[in-house]
């Protein structure tokens, strides 16, 4: 039988304990006959400020991701996200490669979304994107292997603004107004697109809103997971008010010739967000 609620799609996803910025904005983005099934990866609220703290907070996600995992699959969702950044980042694209067969193989075969998939995705909406600005929540120690994945994986990151957390759940008490501020530090007319990373900053709406100021994509990091989960699983709906990522490119993208995605219902540049 099928679920009187989540009859077209159930999402599981999994997020640390100290996570208050992901469950919400998600459940915000849902739409009819999707649901969301949310399980949590117990850490400390651990500083960040030294290595060893930041190292402390990274095995306290790799324990805990298991039992989160197995716990949300007893819902039969279809699709599971795996809604942290850390470990997605932290030992480079061919690292994440085996962390992403690992994360499939714990949840049964299911379908998983994290983070550089997304990412990498998302941007590829908007053609031949290469030079972008990241913000992370992170002090410099964090910030390194972001911006060194990124390189990695064929990016140049033309700047990059850490927020300066000290801790997993001061990165929710982020402001709009700092996020605005971040927003503009990274700018500059060689960006082509900004991208977020974190997802216990609450971006959303501020990412939505900074597409209109600048004309180029601006990436959040929670809306570019439940995007990604959302085409991967069939469900195409438009959303409005969330950036064009989720209004706008109804499909993942595809490629051709290496470069350009296809997509009939848009134009693209190396910065208009533009539709037809």
């Amino acid at each position: 039988m099928t679920d009187q609620l989540g009859y077209r799609f159930k999402i599981g996803v999994i997020i640390p304990s100290t996570n208050t910025s992901c469950q919400p904005e998600m459940d915000a983005l849902r739409v009819p006959g999707v649901t969301n099934h949310v399980a949590r990866m117990f850490i400390h609220d651990d500083s960040m400020e030294e290595k060893p703290g930041f190292d402390h907070v990274m095995h306290s996600i790799r324990s805990s991701t298991e039992p989160a995992i197995r716990a949300v699959v007893t819902c039969a969702p279809d699709h599971l996200v795996i809604a942290v950044s850390p470990e997605s980042y932290w030992e480079g694209p061919e690292s994440h490669g085996r962390i992403l067969k690992s994360m499939r193989s714990i949840g049964g075969g299911l379908p998983v979304t994290m983070s550089p998939d997304a990412i990498k995705a998302a941007l590829d909406c908007y053609g031949d994107v290469r030079r972008i600005a990241v913000i992370t929540p992170y002090l410099p120690l964090g910030d390194d292997p972001v911006s060194r994945f990124f390189t990695d994986s064929g990016y140049e990151v033309v700047n990059i603004t850490g927020l300066g957390c000290t801790s997993p759940a001061q990165i929710a008490h982020v402001s709009e107004a700092r996020l605005r501020q971040a927003v503009r530090e990274v700018d500059g007319p060689d960006v082509q697109a900004i991208v977020q990373v974190g997802t216990n900053v609450a971006m959303a709406r501020v990412a939505t809103a900074a597409e209109a100021w600048l004309d180029k994509p601006v990436l959040s990091n929670n809306v570019a997971l439940y995007w990604h989960a959302l085409r991967q699983g069939g469900v195409h709906d438009s959303i409005t008010g969330f950036g064009s990522l989720l209004e706008r490119h109804l499909h993942l993208p595809e490629r051709t010739n290496g470069t350009t995605p296809t997509n009939p219902h848009l134009t693209y540049s190396t910065t208009g967000i533009a539709g037809r």
